[in-house]
Parts: C-alpha cells; structure tokens; sequence
C-alpha cells in the first residue's frame, strides 16, 4: 500500500498544475482517504520568528488548533524535540491537547528543510495504537519529497 502511495505523492508533488498549499491539501486527502486508520491529516509549520506552529492544509474534520506553542500537546513536543512522536493511545499522554473525544491515537512527523525543523504532518487516528515503524518510514518520505518544494 504504501509504495503505491508514495508514487501517488510524487506524482502531486511533481505536479505544475498547482501552488504548493494545493499539492499539500491534496497529499492530505489522498492519505485520508487510502489509509483506513488515517482519521486526519494535516500540516503545521512554523509561524514566522514565534514559537509556535500554524495549521497549514488538512483533510478531516475542522479543528480549533490552529495555533499551537512550541512544547504544548504532540504537535508541540516534537517542534522542540525535533523526532518523530508516536502515540498509541492518547488518553495516556499527559501533555495531549484533544481535537475530538474520537480520536485514540496520533503520529507527528517533523518535516526539515536545510536541517531545520519548519513542521510536521500531523495524524490521527480513531483507532487504538493503529501506527507501525511502516508508516513512520512512509511519512518521512513524504515529508522528505515535500521539503523539496518548500
């Protein structure tokens, strides 16, 4: 599944049809839509000089985290630690800001370019511990075709 995928994303990304915020929102909806267990999908980046991360495109229900600081909840943590975060169940994270009583679990994955962290694509899932070193692999390649295009 996820070869196919990552085909499917360079495929978007490559794309000239489209600005990048586009080609983003669209690797958002195909990842929703082709992997069961991805509830949400989005992007959060760095907001200028603050520290905090701002929503970029997403696929999924709407979500009043748009502006997160720098250390708060997942997303959070993993602009400071700067690695990769998964949570097999969020009821267990103490640090856990809840976009929705739905959701069970969640996967960060930093997205660098030139070395430096300037965000993340960002999962969730409704299913309990639902996320394997796979797909931690897989959302590395993305967010590395990505980082080409930023």
């Amino acid at each position: 599944m996820f070869a196919i995928l990552k085909t499917k994303v360079s495929t978007i990304l490559n794309s000239s049809k489209t600005n990048t915020d586009e080609k983003l929102k669209e690797i958002c909806v195909l990842l929703k839509e082709s992997v069961s267990y991805y509830d949400w999908v989005g992007f959060y980046f760095k907001n200028g000089d603050k520290k905090e991360l701002k929503l970029g495109p997403y696929a999924g229900a709407p979500t009043d985290h748009t502006i997160i600081p720098f250390g708060k909840g997942i997303c959070g943590q993993v602009a400071e630690s700067n690695e990769n975060f998964v949570v097999p169940d969020v009821a267990a994270q103490d640090n856990y800001i809840a976009c929705s009583i739905t959701v069970k679990a969640e996967i960060v994955v930093p997205l660098f370019v030139n070395g430096e962290n300037i965000g993340q694509i960002d999962i969730d899932s409704n299913t309990p511990n639902p996320f394997s070193e796979e797909d931690e692999r897989f959302l590395e390649y993305v967010n590395e075709k990505v980082s080409q295009i930023l």
